[in-house]
């Protein structure tokens, strides 16, 4: 069992490591430039230099902070993001998890108590104002998140991913294209990515929840972002595309999944607080629910 979880570990960071170069390659080529080139061959080992550089500087810590908080919060927000792969089935989990779902729901409730800590700890206005930014909005995507997945969990009549995998008719993402939309629209959210990333708005909090931290507790903060934009992806690709079994075909669903993230990056611009806001309780939310009457009394009629 511990050689599994090592290996999952291990699996995890690699594949976040070569996602921010493939994210730093996507981006240069998008702005008409080369990207990273000097390091190993085609810059191949770019990531793990980046590693290195974040883990030798020197750890800075605010005069007035409040150490145990301060520390322990980078460390909990990758573990919270690392746990979540238990959920997954075949050889990517480590043990069977019960109830799947609600145990990624879980967990993505537990994150925010990181950001918030993260922000508090730190003596920081600037810090705080961007923990309590990133906190309002992952609640508020939450609820997007979990009335989308009651919407599918009625129709599939399963809690566990290889439910929602082993759906025979249709794949979920072309049964219902809205809910799909607002699914990956909430996982940008969710993940504080462009054009929602205003927990790092720099230009009016200077970096959010994470301005005071540097070194080690920032690179695990970083790794913490890239390996819930990882999962996001796969799960995307599990829930949505039809994807089980470990394949050539999966691992392409998933690296699409994540070049439209990269993608959405490189071509929209950051959008107000308030429209972040409405974006989820005024236009998500009704939708979420109009879709969760319809599929229950789908289920009621057809006796699922």
């Amino acid at each position: 069992m511990l050689v599994k979880i090592i290996i999952l570990v291990i699996s995890v960071l690699i594949s976040v490591a070569f996602l921010t170069l493939f994210e730093q390659k996507i981006l240069s080529y998008s702005q008409s430039r080369k990207g990273p080139v000097k390091v190993g061959f085609k810059g191949m080992l770019q990531p793990f230099s980046d590693a290195i550089k974040l883990f030798s500087k020197e750890i800075t810590t605010p005069y007035l902070a409040n150490y145990y908080v301060y520390f322990i919060s980078p460390v909990i927000s990758l573990g919270v993001v690392l746990t979540m792969w238990l959920m997954f089935p075949s050889s990517l989990g480590v043990s069977e998890v019960q109830l799947g779902v609600v145990f990624m729901m879980c967990c993505l409730s537990a994150g925010v108590y990181s950001l918030l800590g993260a922000g508090w700890s730190s003596n920081s206005k600037f810090a705080l104002l961007g923990g309590l930014r990133a906190v309002a909005q992952t609640i508020s995507y939450e609820v997007s998140f979990s009335l989308i997945l009651l919407s599918f969990i009625v129709l599939v009549a399963s809690f566990e991913v290889e439910g929602f995998a082993m759906f025979i008719p249709v794949w979920l993402g072309l049964l219902a294209p809205p809910l799909t939309m607002a699914w990956f629209i909430s996982s940008l959210a969710e993940t504080s990515r462009t054009p929602f990333d205003f927990s790092e708005g720099e230009s009016e909090i200077v970096s959010g929840f994470n301005t005071e931290y540097s070194s080690g507790p920032f690179a695990l903060f970083f790794l913490a972002e890239y390996g819930s934009i990882l999962f996001m992806g796969t799960i995307f690709s599990f829930i949505f595309l039809g994807g089980l079994d470990l394949s050539i075909v999966l691992y392409l669903k998933i690296c699409s999944v994540l070049l439209i993230f990269i993608w959405v990056r490189s071509t929209l611009p950051r959008l107000r607080y308030d429209k972040l806001m409405d974006l989820s309780w005024v236009v998500f939310l009704p939708v979420s629910i109009a879709y969760l009457i319809f599929f229950v009394g789908f289920a009621l009629m057809a006796g699922v």
